[in-house]
């Protein structure tokens, strides 16, 4: 038998613990054949204890390369020229990528067969071996990352009190059968690469930034903190009907949690853009990367029907009670705006899906400085030619309906700090819209005169 190196033959003369490079690149690629025993010129020195060397290799491979490779591998004693080499038959693998254990599925660790040789692979080789053997399902692939914490995500466990070991996180697909990480188990964990932008607007567009933000860490951790920015700005705005105060938040709390969630959990992640909240005076857009699935359009999701893409990450969230069932979400959006002129809007593209919550206490321009002038007892053409803030429009309101406002009485009324107080009474005092009384301690604010 002539022996010479190929694209699917490997020539070893003693076992090295380079053989484990070989076999990986074999079961990586279309398998191939490596003979021990035999100098890479082709010249057979054999062995001589075939037996044993059969057994060490086994150790090794079954010790050294995930996942777990050794029901593709044949071995088999073969005579040449009276000598015995041991041969060893690698299949392509069905769990693809292997890799070194050590290494961990990074190009260190991962090997393909290239011509004669075998060497790392690239991480678009690594990517399309895990799509071609998990499939396109994002979640249940297998991670790259296999180096993952959890802090954020077993606190929330924990105030749900449920628990969150290595047997739940195998039962939520978190982990798989080899004990590897699933792309689901990075979403949830610290190192999650996926992120959220926030950014809140001046006015009705993008013209001018009031704050902007990118969220990042687990979708846990992203969940909470995002909702706090949005409540920090959910404005509370207040009516007097009769002789009860009646308070109005801007947006309704549940509609805003449903907005939310349904961002992070519907969400396609093999996109690596970010999502987008933007919060504009008269409305919040969520813009969630991924339309609507394949066969699905926006009627059907209108009436209550839901086809999951990330069924396992959903399941999470209903363990956790964050979710109550699939495809409640836009009904509770829609119930809590009941009653309401504005109404919510939901827009699809090909790749995105938007859901538009109305600001219920915003005003439009005409409305406002009608509004205005009767609240301020401020002329129209006057307001029409100043931009009032909500800050302001609620010490105008006051001042109308006591007479008088004071620092404190600011403070307390836009729970802000004493400066910031100062600083808005000011602004008004110079816009004409409030008049200055008394000194000292009997300061005092009244609606300027017209």
């Amino acid at each position: 038998m002539l022996f010479r190196e190929s694209e699917t033959i490997e020539l070893k003369e003693v076992v090295v613990d380079d053989i484990k490079k070989e076999i990986i690149a074999f079961a990586n690629c279309d398998g191939g054949k490596l003979y021990i025993g035999v100098r890479d010129d082709g010249t057979v020195v054999g062995l001589d204890n075939a037996d044993s060397i059969s057994l060490q290799i086994s150790n090794m491979v079954r010790d050294a390369i995930k996942p777990d490779i050794t029901m593709f591998l044949h071995y088999e004693t073969i005579v040449e020229n009276g000598k015995n080499i041991v041969a060893v038959d690698i299949q392509r693998g069905t769990d693809r990528p292997y890799y070194l254990a050590k290494k961990g599925m990074r190009p260190e660790g991962v090997y393909v067969r290239q011509g004669y040789s075998s060497v790392p692979a690239t991480d678009t080789a690594i990517r399309r071996m895990i799509k071609e053997t998990d499939g396109d399902r994002f979640e249940t692939m297998r991670c790259l990352n296999q180096n993952l914490t959890f802090e954020a995500t077993k606190k929330e466990f924990e105030l749900r009190k449920t628990d969150f070991g290595s047997q739940q996180m195998r039962t939520l697909k978190l982990v798989d059968q080899d004990g590897l990480y699933s792309n689901l188990a990075l979403l949830l964990s610290d190192q999650c690469v996926h992120t959220v932008k926030v950014a809140a607007f001046q006015g009705t567009d993008q013209t001018i930034f009031k704050d902007r933000r990118e969220f990042a860490g687990s979708l846990m951790q992203q969940m909470n903190e995002i909702y706090d920015f949005i409540d920090f700005r959910n404005q509370t705005h207040a009516t007097i009907e009769k002789l009860y105060r009646v308070d109005v938040r801007d947006y309704p709390e549940i509609a805003v949690r449903e907005a939310l969630l349904n961002l992070l959990v519907h969400r396609d992640y093999s996109f690596s853009a970010s999502a987008f909240i933007s919060i504009y005076a008269d409305r919040i857009e969520f813009v969630s990367i991924g339309g609507l699935l394949p066969g699905i359009d926006l009627e059907d999701v209108m009436v209550g029907l839901s086809i999951c893409r990330n069924q396992n990450l959903a399941n999470v969230f209903y363990r956790l009670h964050l979710i109550e069932a699939y495809g409640t979400g836009i009904g509770k959006i829609m119930k809590a705006y009941a009653g309401m002129q504005k109404k919510p809007v939901i827009e699809t593209t090909k790749n995105t899906f938007k859901i538009i919550l109305p600001n219920i206490n915003a005003k439009y321009e005409t409305e406002e400085a009608t509004m205005l002038e009767v609240k301020s007892g401020i002329p129209f053409t006057t307001i029409s030619k100043k931009k009032i803030s909500d800050e302001e429009e609620k010490i105008l309101e006051y001042t109308r309906m006591h007479g008088v406002i004071t620092k404190n009485n600011a403070i307390e009324l836009l729970e802000v700090s004493a400066s910031t107080a100062s600083r808005v009474i000011r602004k008004m005092v110079r816009s004409n819209l409030l008049k200055q009384n008394g000194k000292a301690r009997n300061t005092h604010y009244t609606i300027a005169d017209k």
